[in-house]
């Protein structure tokens, strides 16, 4: 199982009130809820493994090279040197190193790259894995990973976690009309204001998922352009031909990385906290007796 972290942990920080604060008043619901979805999915699911995938980088400059638009708008601070700095709630920023204490703490495996986002370490682990995956996420872009047959399938999580929209390839032909790879071909088409994506314009969700439909893959779609016998209409080839520049660069830009130098990490789903003083010191400190209990209970065998 791999944790999208940061998705997780924001989805927490809007669904826990702001009123679950430490005894020094710091919020932490955040915390707390992360710390509550990953026992619930412990629970309902018992993985072998557990990874904690985090963003290393937020948004990697070999990506902003490609497309100066990613993720622009959330652009904080630009920096020099290091991650632009991401526009976060004033109150969720705190939050995130006692997130990764807490991890440590329980011993679940926390994996974060420089230069790349979770997303690509993610496709990473999963490209490697040699039995099923489940990808929990509140992040569509994870549906290019979805896998029949290699057994790998997104769990989505509708309320918490206690509803997950199970993705699998029948869901999304039935949703999107595409497969897995599809979605990637999908979304770089359609665009996508959330990540600065602009899309080829005029070519909505619906219209990207008929020309995949008819031509295959965007390399098919892209033939079509200068193939006369294609069925194009003559708007679609002209705002096409038109975005071949972002066409070429897109899918690096939107399909996740599957060749991350990864870090030596233990996956294995401990039974127990591994550091229990700091659990134990993290609970006081911070207030979150009952979710390290609720947690530790879920993990033991």
């Amino acid at each position: 199982m791999l944790l999208d972290t940061a998705s997780l942990y924001y989805r927490a920080y809007f669904g826990v009130p702001d009123s679950v604060k430490a005894p020094d008043g710091t919020p932490v619901n955040a915390v707390r809820g992360l710390l509550d979805f990953i026992g619930r999915l412990v629970r309902d699911h018992r993985p072998d493994d557990l990874v904690a995938c985090m963003d290393a980088d937020w948004r990697p400059h070999w990506r902003v090279e490609l497309i100066p638009s990613y993720k622009a708008h959330r652009v904080a601070q630009e920096t020099e040197s290091g991650p632009d700095l991401e526009e976060t709630p004033d109150t969720l920023a705190p939050q995130v190193p006692i997130i990764e204490a807490a991890l440590d703490a329980f011993g679940i495996a926390r994996v974060g790259v420089a230069g790349y986002e979770a997303d690509d370490v993610i496709g990473t682990l999963t490209g490697r894995a040699t039995g099923p995956v489940d990808i929990v996420t509140g992040d569509r872009d994870l549906y290019q990973l979805v896998d029949d047959a290699k057994q790998r399938r997104v769990l989505y999580p509708l309320k918490g976690v206690g509803t997950l929209q199970v993705t699998d390839e029948a869901w999304l032909r039935e949703k999107y009309g595409v497969d897995g790879p599809g979605y990637a071909d999908l979304a770089l088409l359609r665009g996508d204001p959330s990540d600065g994506l602009p899309g080829v314009p005029g070519i909505g969700e619906k219209t990207a998922a008929k020309l995949l439909d008819a031509y295959g893959n965007l390399a098919g779609i892209i033939a079509a352009i200068d193939d006369p016998k294609s069925k194009l209409t003559p708007t679609q080839r002209k705002r096409l031909d038109e975005s071949r520049p972002y066409l070429a660069v897109a899918p690096k830009v939107v399909q996740v990385a599957s060749d991350v130098p990864l870090p030596p990490f233990d996956p294995a789903l401990p039974g127990v906290p591994a550091q229990p003083d700091l659990a134990a010191a993290l609970a006081h400190r911070w207030g979150l007796g009952g979710a390290v209990e609720r947690l530790s209970s879920a993990l033991r065998p």
